[in-house]
């Protein structure tokens, strides 16, 4: 029987009954300490994993494409944090405070990997860059994301919290450290885990179920639900959806003023305007291990599934695009050369059937 359009992926419905089971069973006591625990384990696990996935020659191969990446970097790291501030005093009042500094929070992070890759190599795009720039995005924002997090969350917050300095420390120890090790791990068990990707698949969705249940179940236990009005969560989908257009026409346009390829344009759009889920709930988990953990990563988990609905549909118009300029390409080829269809000429026979 085929899955019906209107249903979301499996991972979507399994964070929904996350955060179901979590409003209604929340951990406490022992069994929230254990479920921290647990956390911990399955986070460190998963970025020693991607240390021993992460391919180098494929970093490499991309690297050379300063204008590209210093595009995606701007996107990234300076555009989106200044584009969640200065909506504050028009998008702050249909969501509550808390909920605000969650949207600041997910500017601050870097690009997704595996979804920013795979939808370049769906639309046809510079595949290599794209691999550059989301690997590069997701391990300079271990450290760029707890700075930015000092300037922009926290000042916003009214409150001093914690150096930013000691957010760094904190994610090198949880969250480096492993990627570290398992990169210098990659020739003894770099194929293994190659050859096992749906292990680094469970370990990844994994984590990042076991912190919204741990998140939400402090947040539950605190009184989310009474603190966040029905209004204020569709307000949250309208914030998000309002800043998810403005980065994608920021990205698309500044591509196109500075004379990228179609090719770059598709990868500068799906790393510049994509924000990572599995980096941003373990840094959340880290940064505001004292604050309103779950308010903090709804606007996350939100504008994560709403930029891959969003994504697939640009990925396809792209690759549609891509293969009607490559037909009618191929059409001009032919009409320059002078073969008409249906009566080839012999000396053409060949060439036509290579092309």
């Amino acid at each position: 029987m085929a899955r019906p359009r209107f249903l979301p992926d499996n991972f979507t419905l399994m964070l929904v009954a996350t955060v179901a089971l979590a409003s209604f069973l929340p951990a406490h006591g022992e069994g929230e300490v254990a479920f921290n625990l647990l956390t911990n384990v399955a986070i460190a696990a998963l970025f020693f994993l991607h240390g021993a996935k992460l391919s180098r020659e494929a970093v490499l191969a991309g690297a050379t494409h300063w204008r590209l990446h210093l595009l995606v970097f701007a996107s990234t790291f300076a555009i989106f944090p200044i584009v969640g501030v200065a909506l504050k005093p028009v998008l702050s009042w249909m969501v509550t405070p808390e909920l605000y500094l969650g949207i600041l929070f997910l500017c601050t992070l870097p690009a997704t990997v595996q979804s920013a890759i795979a939808f370049t190599s769906m639309a046809r795009g510079n595949v290599p860059a794209a691999v550059c720039s989301a690997s590069a995005s997701s391990l300079f924002g271990i450290f760029i994301t707890p700075l930015l997090v000092g300037l922009v969350v926290i000042h916003h917050d009214g409150n001093s919290g914690a150096s930013p300095f000691d957010s760094i420390g904190n994610i090198m120890l949880q969250l480096l450290v492993p990627f570290i090790a398992g990169q210098l791990s990659r020739k003894a068990i770099g194929k293994w885990v190659e050859r096992n990707r749906g292990l680094l698949k469970i370990v990844d969705q994994g984590s990042i179920l076991l912190v919204v249940y741990t998140a939400f179940s402090e947040a539950v236990n605190t009184g989310l639900w009474h603190q966040i009005p029905p209004l204020a969560l569709l307000g949250l989908l309208g914030c998000c959806a309002v800043i998810l257009a403005i980065m994608l026409a920021i990205t698309t346009y500044s591509a196109r003023w500075l004379g990228f390829s179609r090719e770059d344009e598709i990868t500068i759009v799906f790393c510049g305007s994509k924000k990572s889920l599995a980096s941003g709930i373990p840094m959340a988990k880290v940064l505001f291990a004292t604050g309103p953990l779950g308010a903090i990563v709804l606007p996350l988990m939100l504008f994560h599934q709403m930029q891959l609905m969003v994504c697939a549909v640009l990925a396809t118009r792209y690759a549609n695009r891509q293969r009607a300029a490559q037909a009618a390409k191929a059409v001009a080829g032919k009409t320059a050369t002078g073969a008409k269809p249906g009566k080839p000429e012999s000396g053409n026979a060949n060439a036509g059937a290579g092309r």
